[in-house]
């Protein structure tokens, strides 16, 4: 084992990688989708791009490990159509998942963005309800009626500040489903690419990129990219690439970060994270908010950990006694 120094090193920089990578990420896209310097109104095509980016590195990593000496988290990859048809209903859950994400973001604050789509636990555990047939603890309905209720007061306060976008509302609990769905999907298609995170990427963001096509030509952005004054601009390529690459490397250092500590602390990281977003957007962007706005944002981030919390103890509960019910047992994995 290594020493408890350098593991407790490793872990702090594979946590501040997460941190840094996601926080970034979310400022770029605020930057891209809703920037008054950049103007351009094309979210479709932002997402896209990053899409297409990411299906383009997975494939030239994929080349770099075939060269060199074998990865085993890196398989060889080659687009197979029948693969490709049986990730398609996971692909159109993805696309909504990444494109209201971004419509989100574009219609609301970066501040409000993590209140704005908070429902994803609430959605996992009706979800696990309808389709998996998994109950859920009371300890956990109440955190998640906290979460509801963070929810709503934001809402009201954003109403309250003159600041609130209906539509980004809207957008933000269509995110919020469908970061869900997209969870329980991926567990249903893994065992069609192996089992393997790199291909199912590889392959949805190829469909994606696909279905994006029509969509695009449907909302008439690429006549909007046709009249765009900074489409030869290499400062705005730079920016769009960037996007992209911290948009791929999200994926990664996720993945990192469960590996080196747990499910568990991922999930506490990560409401930890979006607690210092919104701090670092309200500095950032110079708002300034009521008591009851930043009491919201506590009842969400407060509400989120509690359920990760009373989930924890319900899972060690389940691996210390041998004998919990089988019924249980699936309850603590929601």
């Amino acid at each position: 084992r290594a020493p408890f120094v350098l593991r407790a090193l490793r872990i702090a920089v594979v946590v501040c990688l997460y941190w840094f990578t996601s926080i970034a990420m979310v400022f770029l896209n605020k930057y891209l989708l809703d920037s008054p310097s950049l103007r351009l109104d094309a979210p479709l095509f932002v997402t896209f791009f990053q899409c297409a980016l990411t299906a383009a590195l997975c494939l030239g990593l994929s080349a770099g490990a075939a060269c060199g000496p074998p990865c085993p988290g890196l398989p060889a990859l080659r687009l197979d159509p029948k693969v490709s048809r049986s990730v398609l209903p996971l692909s159109a859950v993805f696309i909504g998942m990444v494109t209201s994400n971004n419509l989100c973001l574009k219609h609301v604050g970066v501040a409000f963005y993590n209140v704005g789509r908070s429902l994803t636990t609430v959605f996992n555990v009706l979800l696990s309800y309808l389709l998996l047939k998994q109950t859920t603890s009371l300890y956990a309905l109440l955190a998640c009626g906290v979460i509801i209720g963070g929810f709503w007061l934001g809402v009201d306060q954003e109403g309250a500040e003159g600041t609130l976008s209906w539509t980004g509302i809207f957008f933000g609990i269509l995110a919020s489903l469908c970061v869900s769905l997209n969870a329980i999907y991926t567990k249903k298609v893994l065992p069609v690419v192996d089992g393997s995170i790199w291909r199912l990427t590889f392959y949805n963001n190829v469909n994606a990129c696909v279905l994006f096509f029509p969509l695009m030509m449907l909302l008439g952005e690429f006549r909007t990219l046709y009249h765009f004054d900074k489409l030869g601009s290499p400062s705005f390529w730079g920016m769009m690439t960037l996007g992209g690459v911290f948009g791929f490397a999200i994926g990664y250092v996720t993945g990192l970060q469960i590996k080196f500590t747990s499910p568990l602390t991922h999930n506490v990281s990560g409401t930890a994270k979006a607690c210092a977003q919104t701090v670092l957007a309200v500095i950032y962007f110079e708002d300034t908010k009521s008591f009851l706005w930043w009491t919201s944002n506590l009842m969400v981030l407060g509400g989120s950990f509690a359920y990760t919390w009373v989930k924890g103890l319900e899972m060690r509960k389940v691996q210390e006694d041998p004998n919990v019910k089988s019924s249980e047992k699936n309850e603590a994995g929601v």
